[in-house]
């Protein structure tokens, strides 16, 4: 008999973050969100310092919100998981990384780091069918 393996997944992006817990293909808990992170200004002087200075603050805000909600999904199952698996943005995912809190959801961090677009609800149940793939490489011995 097969058993479906319990498995944790984080997705970050800037602006947007999901995180989901998997029983084999089946979703059985989810949290998705978003924050809006203005783009990079072209102006110059003052306005360009002032906007940065705001644009940096709502990065803040983005990677403090994709924590909360990887703390309050992944955080109380990190003991019952058996593998998180993590996608979106390196640099947002990275950003995470300095979070004591998340320690145990990153210590559980196995391959493939999934290459997903904006992180939502369509998206988080479509990874299964990324994570769950076998990968084969074939090797010519010419």
């Amino acid at each position: 008999m097969r058993r479906e393996r319990r498995v944790g997944v984080l997705l970050v992006r800037l602006g947007g973050h999901a995180a989901g817990i998997f029983q084999g293909d089946e979703l059985v808990s989810s949290k998705v969100g978003s924050r809006q992170v203005h783009g990079r200004s072209a102006a110059g002087g003052w306005s360009q310092r002032r906007f940065a200075r705001r644009r940096e603050k709502q990065v803040d805000q983005a990677h403090e919100a994709a924590a909360e909600v990887a703390l309050r999904i992944l955080g109380p199952h990190t003991d019952g998981l058996e593998a998180v698996v993590l996608g979106g943005d390196r640099r947002a995912v990275d950003a995470l990384r300095a979070d004591r809190r998340l320690a145990p959801v990153f210590a559980l961090e196995t391959e493939p780091f999934l290459t997903v677009p904006d992180p939502r609800l369509a998206v988080l149940t479509a990874t299964p069918a990324q994570f769950r793939a076998v990968r084969i490489r074939v090797v010519d011995p010419a």
